[in-house]
């Protein structure tokens, strides 16, 4: 099964729905429109598919561990949604958080992100998708990954701005 990774602003309306509502949270990740905000302000989305993983090793230097506020592609913030544990995740962060985040993204120096980057090791611990010593032709993961983290930063900066919440769905 393919895991992906997408994130999406939430107001605080529609946070406390998703936590009060776990059965919601299909119905919000379907909805194109404003999912029981009022203000109908519109959300903004980032995909990255099955990056997420090899971004969070570059991150925090695990597969799994790390330090909050960068770990949060994989942990953090809290649990929403009606999800069988080996389908996925969907987690939300509070606006604070995702200053923080927004923040701590912006200072994560890309050379750091550059020297992690081990095709080898992360084959060994098994980054998903397990592709990193054998990848496609005409393919760079390491530009790749780079590049979805500069849209990462510019995300999050975005949802920090508009003071929203940030949802992380895995699935």
């Amino acid at each position: 099964m393919e895991m992906l990774c997408t994130l999406r602003s939430a107001t605080e309306a529609q946070r406390n729905a998703l936590l009060q509502a776990p059965q919601s949270l299909e119905a919000f990740l379907d909805d194109e429109e404003d999912f029981g905000d009022s203000k109908g302000a519109a959300f903004v989305e980032l995909d990255i598919g099955e990056a997420w993983h090899g971004l969070q090793y570059l991150l925090t230097g695990t597969p799994w561990e790390g330090a909050a506020p960068l770990d949060f592609l994989v942990r953090g913030g809290e649990d929403v949604g009606d999800i069988p544990s080996d389908e996925g995740t969907a987690r939300i962060f509070t606006p604070a958080q995702v200053k923080a985040l927004a923040q701590a993204l912006a200072k994560a120096p890309e050379s750091t992100l550059r020297r992690r980057y081990d095709p080898v090791e992360m084959q060994a611990q098994d980054i998903y998708p397990g592709t990193w010593d054998e990848p496609e032709e005409d393919v760079d993961p390491l530009e790749e990954l780079i590049s979805y983290f500069e849209e990462l930063q510019k995300f999050v900066a975005t949802v920090a701005k508009r003071e929203d919440a940030l949802l992380v769905h895995i699935g």
